[in-house]
């Protein structure tokens, strides 16, 4: 779930880098970047999973 919603945060900064906008002064394509990589890291983190390992 979080890769998704990183995926639409990257892909929104990307949109607005290209098109040189903002939306407001808080989110800016750095913001959406670096919101998407904190998604990113807690998707590979997986902290919230409550399980140790890989299971088969």
């Amino acid at each position: 779930m979080f890769a998704i919603v990183a995926a639409a945060a990257f892909g929104l900064a990307l949109l607005l880098e290209l098109i040189d906008e903002t939306l407001g002064e808080l989110v800016t394509p750095r913001t959406l970047t670096l919101a998407g990589l904190l998604l990113l890291a807690l998707h590979l983190g997986a902290p919230l999973r409550g399980r140790r390992g890989w299971r088969r």
